[in-house]
This record gives C-alpha cells, sequence and structure tokens, in this order.
C-alpha cells in the first residue's frame, strides 16, 4: 500500500516508471514490473465461452417475444447483438449484410456475393456456434443490385410478404432506411422489445464471465493502486492498468483523473500529474468472452490525515451511503426509476442537491455484452427490475474546480434484492480494504 514514506522518496522513480512498463510490455519478463502486478496471472481459462445450445435457447425466447409483440421478423445487420443470437463477429461496412429471424421458420442470412465463402465458414465452424446453421438460407448480392429488395424476397420466400420488421436500435440509417422502402408491404419497427427482452436477462453462463470480469478489474486496481507512485502521469497509471489486463490474459482500460479534473464524470484531456492527497477516480473495465466489467475507485495516495481531505472524506461517506441505499432499494418489481431515486435523494438530504446539481447522471446502465445496454436506472424508466437483470450502481458527487468522487460497481437482481459482484469501497484512504 502506497504510503507517505513512498511519496517523501524522490519523484524522479516515478518519470522512470513508463519506460520500465512498457520494456516489460514488449519482453513479457515479470521482474521489469512492479510486484503487485507481476504477481497477477493468466485467468483467460476460467473463462467458459457461450455453448451453441444456449443460443438456441435465445432464438426461441426472441421468438416468444416477438409474438407478444406482434413482430413477425427482426433483422440484425452489426454489433452486439449479431453476436449475442448468433456468435457472428461482422465488421461495420457500407455494404450490406443482416441476419434475419423470423417469429415463424428458419433465419436466414443476406451478404454480398464475395462474402458467401466468409460466412458459410462460420456456419460450418467447430465449436459450432450459429444457432440453426443447417437450416439458415444464405441469400447473395452483386454490387450492382439492390440488397433490399434481396431481403424483401427473403421475407417473402419465407411467407412474410406482408409482415412487420423489426430494426436493431444500433443499426445504420442507410441500411434501416433501405429496408424500410425495399416494400410497401412492410411496417418498421423497433426490435428493442425483442433484443433487449432477450439481453437483459442473463443466464448462469452469463453471470459467472460477469462475475469473472468483475473479479479480474477489481484485482487489477488494486494491483494498479499498490504500484502507484508520486509523480507519475495519468496517462502512465492508465497504460499500467492496460498491462495488468494483459497479465490476466484480457483486454481492458481505465481512464485516471486527478484532483480538479475527477470532477469531471468522464475526465479532462488535460496531462495530469499524481500527488500526494490528491482525489484519484479511475473508471472503466474489461472484457471476458465477450461479457464487460465497469467499476470506479475513488482513493488517495500518501498520508491520509491530510486536513484538506476531511471535505472529501465526508463527500466519500455520502456517496458510499448513496450507493448502498440504491442497492437495498432493489428487488424483483422494482420500477427502474426508484433505484435512482434511492441514492439521488439521500445525496440531496446531506446538502448535495437540489436534482442533478452534483449528483449530474442517472444512478446506473444495464450492462453485460455491452458496457451501457438496456435497461438504465434514471427517472422516468418504469420498467421493473427482474431477477438477473445486471447494472451498475455508480452515484457520484462532483465539485467543480474542487474534486469528484463516484463509486461504481456492478450487480444483478436476485429473487431477494440486489446482490454485488464486488465489495464496495469501504474508504478514502483504503479502497480495497486494509492491505
Amino acid at each position: 500500500m502506497p504510503t507517505r514514506r513512498n511519496f517523501l522518496l524522490s519523484s524522479a522513480a516515478a518519470a522512470a516508471a513508463a519506460p520500465t512498463l512498457a520494456l516489460a510490455a514488449q519482453s513479457s519478463q515479470p521482474e521489469k514490473l512492479p510486484p503487485a502486478i507481476a504477481a497477477l496471472t493468466n485467468r483467460h481459462a476460467e473463462a467458459v465461452p457461450i455453448t451453441l445450445a444456449e443460443r438456441e435457447q435465445r432464438l426461441e425466447r426472441a421468438r416468444a417475444l416477438m409474438h407478444q409483440n406482434n413482430i413477425d421478423a427482426i433483422v440484425i445487420t452489426t454489433g452486439t447483438s449479431l453476436t449475442y443470437f448468433t456468435g457472428l463477429r461482422w465488421g461495420q461496412s457500407e455494404r450490406f449484410f443482416a441476419w434475419t429471424l423470423p417469429a415463424t421458420g428458419a433465419p436466414f442470412i443476406v451478404c454480398p456475393v464475395f462474402e458467401e465463402g466468409r460466412v458459410r465458414e462460420r456456419m460450418e465452424s467447430k465449436p459450432a456456434t450459429l444457432p440453426s446453421a443447417s437450416t439458415t438460407r444464405v441469400y447473395t448480392w452483386n454490387e450492382d443490385e439492390d440488397p433490399y429488395q434481396l431481403l424483401a424476397k427473403a421475407l417473402n420466400e419465407s411467407g412474410l410478404a406482408t409482415c412487420k420488421i423489426g430494426i436493431e436500435e444500433r443499426t445504420q440509417f442507410v441500411f434501416a432506411d433501405g429496408i424500410a422502402h425495399a416494400s410497401a408491404a412492410l411496417t418498421i419497427t423497433s426490435a428493442t422489445p425483442v433484443t433487449s427482452g432477450c439481453r437483459s436477462i442473463k443466464s448462469p453462463a452469463e453471470l459467472a464471465l460477469m462475475q469473472l470480469a468483475n473479479n479480474i478489474t477489481l484485482a487489477v486496481y488494486k494491483a494498479c493502486y499498490q504500484s502507484a507512485q508520486p509523480g507519475m502521469t495519468n496517462r502512465q497509471f492508465s497504460q499500467m492498468v492496460d498491462l495488468a489486463y494483459t497479465r490476466c490474459g484480457v483486454t481492458g482500460d481505465a481512464s485516471c483523473q486527478v484532483g480538479e479534473y475527477s470532477a469531471l464524470p468522464h475526465g479532462s484531456l488535460q496531462p495530469q500529474v499524481i500527488q500526494e492527497g490528491e482525489i484519484i477516480l479511475i473508471d472503466d473495465g474489461c472484457t471476458v468472452e465477450g461479457y464487460q466489467s465497469d467499476i470506479s475507485r475513488t482513493f488517495v495516495l500518501g498520508d491520509p490525515t491530510i486536513p484538506k481531505l476531511d471535505k472529501a472524506r465526508k463527500v466519500f461517506d455520502i456517496v458510499l451511503k448513496a450507493q448502498s441505499a440504491a442497492l437495498a432499494a432493489a428487488h424483483p418489481g422494482a420500477p427502474c426509476h426508484t433505484i435512482d431515486a434511492a441514492a439521488r435523494d439521500l445525496i440531496a438530504a446531506a446538502g448535495y442537491g437540489p436534482d442533478y446539481k452534483y449528483f449530474t447522471h442517472r444512478l446506473g446502465h444495464g450492462i453485460g455484452m455491452d458496457g451501457h445496454e438496456w435497461p438504465y436506472l434514471v427517472r422516468g424508466n418504469t420498467t421493473p427490475l427482474a431477477a438477473s437483470m445486471c447494472f451498475s450502481d455508480e452515484p457520484g458527487i462532483y465539485l467543480p474546480g474542487e474534486f469528484g468522487v463516484r463509486l461504481e460497481d456492478d450487480w444483478h437482481v436476485t429473487e431477494d434484492g440486489g446482490k454485488m459482484f464486488t465489495p464496495q469501497s469501504p474508504s478514502l484512504e483504503h479502497p480495497f480494504g486494509k492491505i
């Protein structure tokens, strides 16, 4: 753990830290790393991928939701929802590529003719990832042809000449517009009731991956906290986090904001230097088999008894109580907005209101394969919580020109209430408990 004695060491040590870490990253020699980071181990083998059987179940869940919402088919072009349902990872392009799932019948793919080989390679891969691959038909179009007319033809051959099509929310406008004008017999609507309806309820396999991602992030943060030095820049700290994630066998990152810049919830581009007694706010997470973590910690290095930190300690305690209040308000059936209100009301009552004045953002967001996804813990959202939904819980108080404090942990809804994936941060001086 960083101490006042460490802070009294020459800041030249920090100036040397970045090249040392860079050398260690290039050479993969643990002896060149700070001991706490060198002690991290590769945890990739702990991750159990999502199975083909689970993806088949996702298709059945999607079809049930399509029937409930009077949607005849959903069209997904690229992005996270495509990977969620099919296991395919397909880069965004100006060329139309779409996987379509009818409420009744087999799915089909529309793609450029020169991509058919790549599509079929993935359909036939071992282990298999694409559900219903044996019955999935591939329609191809040449560069001088209209892919949207081809989509309309494929729908017609699936018995959906006249139908309501759900478009995934992150579909490029040019694609959504092309689908909308492909046929006067097609009606366009949002696919969010289906895609979010599936993705917002996590399976035990998904929860296990998210637990691992959160465990790794907390271990990385702790190791980097133990390795921080006076005079280190915020960018050097972030680079150290990147390297620590590499040691763990995953990809991840963290922003680092110091002093007055911690009052900006998403930080500043200004170069910053870590000093004794300055607030440090770190945020972000890692990805494990496509599932994400998102954790924030606020702490100080050096002598914890510095008088100027008295105000920061009081603010930290308020934010910690607000985080706990939000978690305590969570249970199946509770509207999303009540979780935000539990934290916001406590912060306002402690003198940091009204409303969004110092707690400037919503209480939290859904999380899973995307860092931010449906549903959101925000005023006005009446969506009821359900077991196995996952969220961030991240209240904050931001004092412009002074400092900001945010505490963020991910959690999931159980039949008995909310449950954190990771322990809450107990104090400004001991963000990971006494070490």
